[in-house]
């Protein structure tokens, strides 16, 4: 996992106090809340980045699978 920015943030407290407890309510720390709060307005406001893609899957015969269970042949080296 990537490290966290970390920085400091001037709130009025009552604001805070209404975090933490809504936080609570969902099982968040208040950290996780204010990052979940933040992650929406962005996504919500079309800022978002795009999701990262995943990589192209290989065709069958070109993917390793479990070896066979009848497969008698040894294994290369």
């Amino acid at each position: 996992m990537a490290p966290r920015k970390q920085f400091l943030v001037r709130i009025d407290p009552d604001l805070w106090a209404q975090i933490e407890k809504w936080g609570s309510d969902e099982l968040r720390s208040t950290n996780a809340q204010v990052e979940w709060i933040l992650r929406d307005a962005v996504r919500r406001h079309g800022r978002a980045a795009p999701p990262a893609t995943a990589p192209a899957p290989t065709a069958p015969d070109e993917a390793p699978g479990p070896p066979d269970r009848f497969d008698t042949t040894p294994p290369a080296r």
